[in-house]
């Protein structure tokens, strides 16, 4: 039984998500973990998260645990507290991105770092086996409330870039929280970092009326235009969890992740003198070209912040992340991270004097596409299968660390399954972008005939 996707379990509230089946779960997280040290219970602001919320901590408390309940909080805040309220684990009630019709649930080692795929895989076997720990009245556990969660969280980044330095600048930002667990931290943050505020979605809904809650450049067209409108320096984007960013600047221009992405890890390098940069195979080239010039390397991964993060803490890093928003500040956390990522960007645009469009036009272009195809959970491995073989018989350069990579003379193509929705995810870059546009179009012509292949007769 495979539950976990590449970012916890994540399905359709009232259809695979149902109270019975989050009871199943966490009564085999509490048969997993031993009694003792507290588990944190937290969640985003979707309209089912309180409810399956009481469910995981009433479960845990039957079974012995006692948990420590901080509430409605990003994903990476709550990654934060983790290891500072000396935990076992935590517990995320949450969906990301995801549109408001899913929920799932992610957790979080001692150490605030995703689990294990290993400890994953034990707890897909205790929910098949539907084991759980029932103990008798006398042992039952307890709960009790964090209440600073958000100010812990807030002072940690604070304490990571030159306040006093943004302070002087007076920033005005527009922030766009899209309704999502941002809203408890990042107005905060902003403020105490001295920026005019200007606020879109700010307030809690977990039916994100103001956007869907993946920050894509079509999702944030108000936002676009506040900046362009309001005359601000910036504009700061989070998806629901708030654990990636995306910026917009002066001039209302949409940044693509991957160009804020090289500008940070160009930034860590240069600072460091050097280093490992940790990405993703979907990564952009230009970080790459961004960071050896410094005398940096990039190791690459499997898609998905477990992947990365585990090996930034393996190859000492001194900076990762992946090309959509979801950037790591290792001398913080190991984890994506959308407040920290918005301070950091502040902190390098006052430390540099310049604005973020001139910093970014200093980086090597290309043009990287990203789509989706809808495909069946069933065939997708069978898809990849199949357009991996037909690349590898045109004597294409493959890489299958996640799905296939397949590079040609001008650039190259990704086609990986998505960890936690019924479709494919494709990548296609180049310098030239009609080249890119051809790569993207042969991937996708590729997958169409895989699964014309697979839906024919026998």
């Amino acid at each position: 039984m495979r539950l976990f996707g590449t970012n916890g379990i994540r399905e359709v509230v009232g259809r695979e998500l149902t109270a019975a089946f989050a009871v199943r779960v966490a009564g085999a997280i509490g048969a997993e973990f031993p009694v003792g040290r507290p588990i944190v219970v937290g969640r985003d602001g979707r309209t089912s998260s309180y409810a399956f919320a009481r469910l995981v901590e009433g479960t845990l408390i039957l079974g012995g645990h006692r948990v420590a309940d901080v509430g409605v909080l990003p994903t990476p805040a709550v990654q934060y507290l983790v290891p500072r309220l000396r935990a076992q684990l935590g517990v995320i009630v949450t969906a990301s991105h995801n549109p408001p019709e899913f929920n799932g649930v992610k957790c979080i080692a001692a150490d605030g770092l995703e689990v294990l795929r290993s400890v994953e895989e034990g707890i897909e076997r205790a929910v098949e086996a539907g084991t759980a720990r029932s103990v008798p009245f006398s042992q039952i556990g307890s709960s009790y409330s964090v209440r600073d969660g958000a100010d812990q969280y807030v002072e940690g980044i604070l304490g990571q870039v030159d306040v006093d330095r943004i302070r002087r600048r007076a920033f005005t930002v527009v922030l766009d929280c899209g309704n999502g667990a941002s809203a408890v931290t990042s107005p905060s943050l902003l403020r105490r970092l001295g920026c005019r505020v200007i606020s879109l979605n700010g307030q809690l809904d977990g039916t994100f009326p103001g956007h869907p809650s993946e920050p894509t450049e079509a999702h944030t067209r108000d936002a676009q235009r506040a900046v362009a409108g309001m005359n601000a320096d910036l504009g700061i984007v989070h998806d629901g969890d708030a654990d990636r960013a995306v910026f917009i600047d002066s001039a209302g221009r949409y940044i693509p992740g991957e160009e804020i992405l090289a500008l940070l890890a160009r930034d860590a390098v240069a600072r460091a003198h050097g280093g490992v940069v940790v990405t993703p195979v979907s990564a952009s080239q230009s970080l790459e070209d961004a960071v050896r010039p410094l005398g940096g390397s990039v190791h690459y991964t499997r898609v998905g912040s477990p992947a990365v993060t585990r090996a930034m803490v393996e190859k000492h890093a001194v900076f990762g992340g992946e090309e959509n928003g979801g950037a790591i500040t290792p001398s913080f956390q190991f984890a994506r991270d959308g407040a920290m990522t918005a301070a950091a960007v502040l902190d390098l645009i006052a430390r540099a004097d310049r604005p973020l469009a001139e910093l970014l036009a200093e980086l090597p272009r290309y043009a990287l596409i990203k789509e989706r195809i809808d495909c069946p959970v069933d065939l997708r491995a069978s898809v990849v299968g199949r357009v991996a073989a037909a690349y590898e018989a045109a004597g294409r350069r493959l890489v299958t660390i996640d799905g296939v990579k397949a590079f040609s003379d001008d650039g190259w193509v990704l086609l990986r399954p998505s960890g936690t929705e019924p479709l494919l995810r494709l990548f296609a870059e180049a310098r030239d972008p009609a080249a890119a546009r051809r790569l993207a179009e042969e991937g996708r012509a590729s997958v169409d005939a895989a699964l014309r292949a697979l839906a024919a007769p026998p």
